[in-house]
């Protein structure tokens, strides 16, 4: 059963609305600046993360998702029923090391602001929303399990519509220091993660929310699968043959367009494109959004999808930057028209995760 994406979001290096990033990544511009020599994906309007109630996390996804719901047209009861499935790899690690002093926190928030689950909690407080929440933290692929889990609830019709809001706000200094020294973020200022020299990624802040309705009610781009699995092989690295991966992605229909994770990490890169190449005898073209967006973690997989969905809604979407790497017989050109698209994420650990997104005619 397939269901639709009705309406998203996003603040991310691109822009701070979903529309304004994908003008830029139609221009062909990356998102990603340099300060302090750090080439990073901010976000930004700074204002989107400030609040005196809220860790930052939790105010810019609150506004995302607000946005969102206004976009898809849900009446006050349609937001009241709804589901929520929020992610998050770092959550409100800001407020946990205490660097977000800047956003005007009352201290009588202190306990909750500390909290990964307060992002959905917020999220249902601000939006009136008394269906369930889920918080998922599955590492980077915390945003598309949880829009695999809305997939779920709602072809199972136990929720009549889901909203899905992943956030992730990597650049903390701590946070950062811990990438450098596990050898995970780069030090090149240039995001090429296929590339042979690729030593890790850079860092991008983004909030993310979709509307997810059943077939019957919903419109525009729909989701036609989601599955996961786990390599059960190491806490840091992905097993190089890529087996686990290449057994998932066998469950698939053979995409027109694969998004994959395609971190920037010396190991991913192997990884990721040994499990495509064991699982397609012709590898169909890749979408990088990365180097547009940076990694953002927790957020990257539902930020991916966003973008694509909107992308296939308008009837237009746009390419690779230019001069990206790509190994022997994979192609970076973007199809003609390309209807069916496989978006790939994975999670420290080895978690997983896939799902099909297709464009309606």
């Amino acid at each position: 059963m397939a269901t639709f994406i009705t309406a998203a979001e996003t603040a991310c290096a691109l822009g701070d609305t979903l529309e304004a990033s994908l003008t830029k990544w139609r221009e062909g511009r990356s998102g990603l600046t340099l300060s302090e020599g750090l080439l990073a994906g901010r976000i930004a309007d700074r204002r989107l993360l400030k609040g005196r109630r809220y860790g930052a996390a939790s105010n810019v996804a609150v506004k995302v998702a607000q946005r969102a719901v206004e976009k898809a047209g849900w009446t006050e009861e349609q937001t009241r029923s709804a589901w929520i499935f929020a992610a998050s790899s770092r959550g409100q690690a800001g407020e946990l090391l205490g660097t977000n002093a800047w956003r005007r926190p009352s201290k009588r928030f202190s306990a909750s602001n500390t909290l990964h689950s307060e992002i959905a909690a917020a999220v249902s407080i601000e939006l009136g929303i008394r269906g369930p929440w889920q918080m998922i933290s599955n590492g980077c692929s915390a945003g598309l399990d949880a829009l695999g889990l809305a997939h779920m609830a709602l072809t199972s019709g136990m929720a009549p519509r889901v909203l899905v809001v992943a956030v992730d706000l990597p650049l903390v200094p701590e946070l950062l220091k811990d990438f450098q020294d596990t050898r995970l973020l780069a030090s090149k200022t240039l995001y090429d993660p296929l590339s042979p020299q690729t030593a890790g990624f850079h860092a991008g802040e983004a909030a993310v929310a979709l509307t997810l309705e059943s077939e019957g009610q919903g419109r525009g781009p729909c989701m036609t699968r989601y599955a996961a699995n786990s390599d059960a092989y190491d806490s840091l690295v992905i097993p190089e043959d890529g087996g686990s991966l290449a057994e998932l992605l066998a469950g698939f229909e053979v995409p027109d367009l694969i998004c994959p994770h395609a971190t920037g990490t010396a190991n991913h890169a192997v990884a990721e494109i040994n499990a495509l190449h064991r699982c397609y005898p012709d590898v169909p073209p890749l979408l990088l959004l990365k180097p547009y967006t940076g990694h953002t973690l927790g957020a990257s997989g539902l930020l991916d999808v966003a973008l694509i969905s909107e992308g296939l809604r308008q009837g237009n979407l746009p390419g690779n930057l230019p001069d990206l790497s790509h190994p022997t017989g994979i192609s970076l050109d973007m199809p003609a028209n390309p209807r069916r698209v496989l978006k790939i994420a994975s999670g420290m650990g080895g978690h997983n995760a896939a799902v099909m997104l297709e464009g309606r005619s």
